[in-house]
């Protein structure tokens, strides 16, 4: 006698009746407590900003305002930041992710809440020859729903050189000492002179200068059409006035060079040039700036702040 081993038979996916699934979220919590906050950080989301594909981090979330529920539908909201993929990223397309928020989770929540983080990718052109090369910024974008109104708000990240004017000033001093120790006994006429400033010998110190960098947030309006990172970079790169290269040629350095003597800054300089270049279009909604000078002379950086609240925020 010989036997055959049948497997059973498997219930049809489309037709077989199945037991609801159990939805735990649903159910009484241990602690009957309302929460300002519940959501994901840290998921990866593909957009368009500025015409450029960046790959960013994203963060959603709502509040828990009733107390018989445990907890929210997560899935919900990743499903409704999918809406942010594949089309270029504005203020109205946010709106609409937090709109679609708190109609998933109506009875549940009163504020929803998204951010984006990236580094958005720009090709920027050489200072004088036609070497041009790309340069990322950070950037952090937070838009947040509640009692009916959406905020918005943007934040960049852009360095630049800054040279020490301190620095700048003994520089000077110590070339012009030298001169007096090589041209104290005699008289010199002005070719003299021009040779000695292109003798290492007679430019015997230089200003210190360091990487830096500008933080600025601002606050926008929510029914703004598009979201102005380029602009805001480049209205950020203008006000200091050294903003760091990509490519260059050897008459991009000197141009580079001769921008660093004509922008000398302190961190309070710099952040002072910011508040100035940003008032006129930013302070109805808003904003501050963090400088951060990486000193080379220092083992410590140094930074300053200013912050320009809304009108109707002081």
């Amino acid at each position: 006698m010989s036997s055959t081993c049948v497997s059973p038979a498997l219930p049809d996916s489309k037709t077989a009746t199945t037991d609801p699934l159990p939805d735990i979220a649903a159910s009484a919590p241990t602690h009957a407590s309302t929460l300002d906050w519940v959501g994901m950080e840290d998921i990866s989301l593909p957009l368009y900003l500025a015409g450029q594909p960046v790959l960013a981090r994203a963060s959603a979330g709502v509040s828990l305002d009733a107390a018989g529920a445990r907890g929210i539908h997560m899935s919900r909201l990743y499903g409704a930041l999918r809406e942010l993929e594949s089309r270029e990223l504005d203020a109205a397309r946010l709106s609409g992710v937090l709109e679609a928020f708190l109609a998933s989770h109506e009875g549940l929540s009163s504020v929803a809440e998204v951010r984006l983080a990236g580094a958005l990718p720009l090709e920027r052109p050489a200072l004088v020859s036609e070497a041009a090369g790309w340069k990322r910024y950070p950037f952090r974008i937070a838009a947040r729903s509640e009692a009916g109104a959406v905020a918005l708000e943007l934040e960049i990240e852009v360095g630049y050189s800054s040279t020490c004017p301190c620095s700048a000033a003994l520089a000077r001093q110590a070339i012009q000492e030298q001169f007096d120790r090589d041209f104290s006994q005699s008289a010199v006429d002005a070719a003299t002179v021009r040779e000695w400033l292109g003798r290492a010998e007679g430019i015997v110190a230089t200003p210190h200068s360091q990487r830096s960098e500008a933080t600025v947030t601002v606050g926008l309006d929510p029914l703004v059409p598009t979201l102005p990172l380029p602009t805001l970079i480049d209205r950020v790169e203008r006000a200091l006035g050294t903003a760091l290269q990509t490519a260059v040629k050897r008459v991009d350095e000197k141009a580079f060079a001769l921008a660093n003597g004509r922008n000398l800054m302190f961190c309070e300089d710099a952040v002072r040039r910011l508040d100035d270049a940003l008032n006129a279009d930013y302070a109805p909604q808003g904003y501050r700036v963090h400088v951060r000078h990486r000193e080379s002379l220092h083992a410590h950086d140094a930074v300053a702040r200013v912050e320009r609240r809304a009108p109707d925020n002081r």
